[in-house]
Parts: C-alpha cells; structure tokens; sequence
C-alpha cells in the first residue's frame, strides 16, 4: 500500500534508513564478532542477544525500505481545497457534541494526535476524505456512528 508523506518525511525516512545501514548493521556486525570470540557460542547469551539485535534491525531496514520504495510524496502547492484530502486541515464540528476541532490530514507515519495531525486511513480520516465544506461525514466508532459537519479546508 502506498503512503502518503511529505517531502521532509521521506527525507527523514532516508536519512534515517542510511543511519541503519552505514552505522547501526556495522556496529551490530561487530557486536556479534566480539561476542562470537568469548567463546562456546551455544553457551553465549551474549551472542545469542547480538543474532537477536541484528534479526530486528535487519526486519527494520526492510520494513522501512518497502515503505521509501512505495511512498508518494505530495506536494502541498498541488492540493485541492475544495476537498478533504492529504495535508489539508479541515475545521469539524461534531453534530451531537457540538466540539469543534482542526485536523491534519496525513500518512500514517506523520500521524500524531497530539499535534493535530490524524491518519488518513484512520476512521475519522477515511470518513473526511473527499468531502466539501458543509458536508456531514458519518464515521463508524466502537460506539456507534459520528456525525462531522466539514466547516474549513486549508492547506
């Protein structure tokens, strides 16, 4: 599946991907030497927790190579406010509470609820996207379904 991201994200993603490979693997590597010449290795909890380490950070560098490899970078001067779409911040209200709230419409990986940025593959952010100002999203939670009145779009 591809994900959505800004260009300072994939840069983030890059930088950290070529931190892994060119610092992380080699120290690692040489974790796992050190360890391997203290010994019977079939004793050797120390060599058996560098396997387990490199393991992981091998699983890492692949996970975080598949998404660079599918990720689409979006250009914020290119979007549409005339909809909900990725990176635009749309004012709701919630009809039966009446809270107002603005969120950014985001990948997954620049999800973060705290600083008002919110998945698009969320509940919330599937049941946004594509809609226009005025327009009443119906969004199914665990407790039944939300209704938000789209009041703003903005880049």
């Amino acid at each position: 599946m591809s994900e959505y991201v800004t260009q300072e994200t994939f840069n983030k993603m890059r930088d950290e991907l070529q931190r892994m490979k060119g610092i992380d693997r080699p120290a690692a590597s040489k974790a796992i030497a050190e360890a391997r010449e203290k010994g019977d290795l079939k004793e050797n909890a120390e060599y058996d927790a560098a396997k387990e380490a490199q393991g992981i950070l091998e699983a890492k560098i692949k996970q975080l190579e598949g998404v660079i490899a599918n990720a689409k970078i979006v250009d914020p001067s290119t979007i549409d406010t005339s909809k909900v779409a990725i990176l635009t911040k749309v004012t709701i209200t919630n009809v039966a509470t009446k809270k107002t709230v603005t969120y950014q419409i985001v990948g997954e990986k620049e999800a973060d609820l705290k600083a008002g940025k919110i998945s698009a593959s969320s509940p919330i952010g599937k049941g946004l996207l594509g809609k226009a100002k005025g327009e009443v999203a119906e969004v199914q939670a665990p407790n039944g379904v939300l209704k938000f009145k789209v009041d703003a779009i903005s880049i």
